[in-house]
């Protein structure tokens, strides 16, 4: 009776948290991306002030150059987008006669009329009467991310500054004798969450190089652009890097590539995702979050559901802390060892190729 009544709560508990998440989106996001990028700092932060450098500035530093490495990125993709504009009137002009293909295509094989097809189109319904609503949608989503970021950024060095409080409001918060169970798990989540995204950042540097080198040979335009799209999108596992070289194939098509070039592409794409698995992910990231597939990608499913795109970003190194915490549990342990995988030593390639 006991244990079913524990399951009851727990159950309830959950579809509390749910939908707490949900109609807390707006508040819970930039805090929670906050809350993540702080501890990647928190190691940077903590060097500086190894330096005898005051906590308050130091924190402001390590912000400073979290913002500025953001701001080279965004002026390098800038740079590679001036560039791709320039040639979107050559663009849209071998777009449409892909179109136009696809459109005979239709009328020979499917029996579809260009009439017919007209009507099909006409149905979807005028979009130029929404025009200036989408145009104000746009507007409200830009000064939205520009209000958020300058939130997060905020957000970032108040809970750097002010780390030490909350861990000890926390520890506060638990009972004397289970205090230092709580500061290994606090440890413990911190240096995942911080391995993690340390690891994930170096991948995605050496993914931009791979990709870029890769489709520069290929003479791709605007080998860059993509090269930075299909690294940036890595941190959407499964999904992010497919969705990124599939955008790169279509372009390609689009600028008049031939097959031998989107072959050569889809050649690059593998040859990536070998040393990526094989040699990059054993190396630098590890396996410190240790969750299994199939709920790796529940997680970015409702991440998605819950928090869009940034719930699927964050997604992982969560359920990697919420990992964690259960598996210090008692009662929780069976959800740790559920949603957890085998801690195996994994053998990178180059392990295995010297390997005598």
């Amino acid at each position: 009776m006991k244990n079913l009544q524990r399951v009851i709560l727990i159950l309830l508990l959950f579809s509390l948290s749910i939908v707490m998440l949900y109609f807390g989106k707006g508040f819970l996001v930039p805090l929670v991306l906050s809350a993540v990028l702080a501890m990647l700092l928190t190691k940077v932060c903590r060097r500086l002030e190894a330096f005898k450098i005051q906590r308050g500035l130091a924190a402001f530093i390590s912000v400073l150059l979290f913002v500025t490495a953001l701001a080279v990125l965004v002026f390098l993709l800038g740079w590679q987008l001036t560039s791709f504009a320039d040639n979107l009137a050559e663009l849209k002009q071998r777009m449409l006669e892909v179109v136009e293909t696809f459109r005979d295509w239709l009328h020979e094989n499917m029996g579809i009329d260009r009439k017919q097809q007209q009507n099909i189109t006409s149905s979807q319904g005028n979009s130029s009467a929404g025009a200036g609503d989408m145009l104000m949608r746009f507007a409200t989503g830009t000064l939205s991310i520009a209000v958020d970021m300058v939130l997060v950024i905020v957000y970032i060095f108040l809970l750097l500054l002010y780390r030490g409080r909350i861990k000890n409001f926390i520890l506060m918060l638990v009972n004397t004798e289970y205090r230092e169970k709580a500061t290994l798990i606090l440890q413990k989540s911190s240096a995942v969450a911080q391995q993690y995204l340390e690891g994930l950042s170096k991948m995605i540097v050496m993914l931009w190089i791979m990709y870029g080198i890769g489709f520069s040979i290929l003479g791709v335009e605007n080998a860059l652009l993509f090269a930075v799209l299909c690294g940036i999108l890595e941190i959407v596992p499964f999904v992010g890097n497919l969705a990124g070289t599939s955008f790169t194939i279509l372009a390609v098509a689009a600028q008049g590539g031939d097959s031998k070039t989107i072959i050569g592409v889809i050649a690059v794409y593998m040859l990536v995702q070998f040393i990526q698995t094989y040699v990059l992910e054993p190396l630098v990231v590890g396996s410190q979050v240790r969750i299994n597939p199939l709920f790796t990608i529940i997680a970015l499913v409702a991440g998605e559901l819950l928090w869009g795109i940034a719930g699927m970003v964050l997604a992982i190194p969560l359920v990697g802390v919420m990992r964690i915490v259960f598996d210090h549990i008692p009662h929780l342990k069976p959800y740790a060892y559920l949603i957890g995988a085998d801690q195996k030593k994994r053998k990178h390639f180059l392990a295995k190729t010297t390997r005598k």
